[in-house]
């Protein structure tokens, strides 16, 4: 059955795109079959509520052509967040690019206006469809940091495939915020029999804590607060043995 080696950088980013492309090929690891970094890598969200607009690509623009550069180059699939330009030249997408083995891209669905921000003010919401990509003869789901509290969008990717999740954040720390984002990545796991492997930007801002979780909700690793990165495997062969032995999904009465 396959494995997929995966790595994910809990790197913060600048407020400068030109930092934080020179940086990709010092914070992506070898020897790795699926690198993620956290959302809005290419740029910091900066103050709440700053204008983005300015510092928005294309996805073949310079953040793009450099990742896929360093793709090709650790000879894995990479993925990362930036923002993208789009047909409202005030309010980009919140995008993920997938470059290397595999090639996509993602558009945050849900924007993140929570806990006092209003990241609609700011942003345009991609199209409400799943966004799937194979990577090594695993099927792989992308969601983005506030995506997290829906589980009708993860549940939406598992039918339609996923055996893993993939969720890059830069979850804003605060009171709670921790316990959050661990539980909701294990419900998901739990709840859908299905990998989830989450990227984080770092404390203080951030909430760190990137983390693989199995099909069975157990962290297979995690980080700290701080700038790190976690390793660990997706195995198919346990997904299945978690499906027969929890096959909550088959026992559905929809």
């Amino acid at each position: 059955m396959t494995t997929l080696r995966v790595a994910l950088v809990q790197e913060a980013s600048d407020t400068d795109p030109a930092v934080n492309r020179a940086r990709l090929a010092q914070v992506v690891p070898e020897g790795h079959d699926l690198v993620v970094l956290p959302e809005a890598f290419a740029r910091d969200f900066g103050p709440a509520g700053a204008d983005v607009s300015a510092d928005a690509e294309a996805v073949d623009g310079p953040f793009g052509v450099e990742l896929a550069r360093v793709a090709d180059e650790r000879r894995a699939t990479v993925v990362a967040g930036m923002f993208e330009t789009g047909p409202d030249p005030q309010r980009p997408w919140n995008t993920l690019l997938v470059r290397g083995a595999a090639h996509a891209e993602y558009r945050k669905i849900h924007l993140y206006d929570s806990f006092g921000y209003r990241e609609s003010d700011r942003l345009s919401a991609g199209d409400p469809t799943p966004a799937l990509v194979e990577v090594g003869g695993v099927r792989v789901g992308l969601m983005t940091c506030y995506d997290l509290r829906f589980p009708e969008l993860a549940r939406l990717l598992v039918d339609q495939g996923a055996e893993l999740l993939l969720v890059p954040a830069a979850w804003v720390a605060g009171e709670r915020k921790v316990e959050h984002w661990r539980t909701l990545l294990r419900a998901r796991a739990i709840e859908n029999t299905v990998y989830v492997a989450a990227a984080g930007q770092p404390a203080p801002r951030y909430s760190g804590h990137s983390m693989l979780v199995d099909p069975l909700g157990d962290v297979l690793a995690e980080a700290g607060p701080d700038a790190g990165l976690v390793h660990g495997v997706v195995d198919l062969a346990r997904l299945a043995e978690v499906r027969r032995t929890n096959p909550s999904l088959a026992n559905r009465r929809l």
